[in-house]
């Protein structure tokens, strides 16, 4: 999977510094990636949340962080929408990010 707006990422890393190497690792194995479907997603990563739209939510840092991607895949394409703590995962709609 192709991983667009790694920049977030390190931006992110740069405010949270607590949770930089579990990043690098989400980043290597979702770059590493060559899921076809939601299933096959959720069968290698059983804790993840399917939400609408091809998005999914990822738990960071033994939960204290979410990141929320957009997959298409078809193009072996993955979006970061969203990525944040705990009560700022609580204020958006993950569903419409």
């Amino acid at each position: 999977m192709r991983v667009i707006a790694k920049k977030i990422l390190r931006e992110f890393c740069e405010k949270h510094s607590s949770c930089e190497q579990q990043l690098k690792a989400w980043y290597k194995e979702a770059d590493k990636g060559t899921w076809e479907k939601l299933n096959e997603l959720k069968n290698e990563y059983p804790s993840v949340s399917i939400l609408e739209d091809n998005r999914v939510c990822f738990n960071i840092k033994g939960n204290n962080y979410r990141l929320i991607v957009k997959i298409n895949f078809d193009y072996q394409m993955m979006w970061i929408r969203f990525i944040g703590t705990h009560a700022e995962y609580d204020k958006i709609d993950a569903n419409k990010i």
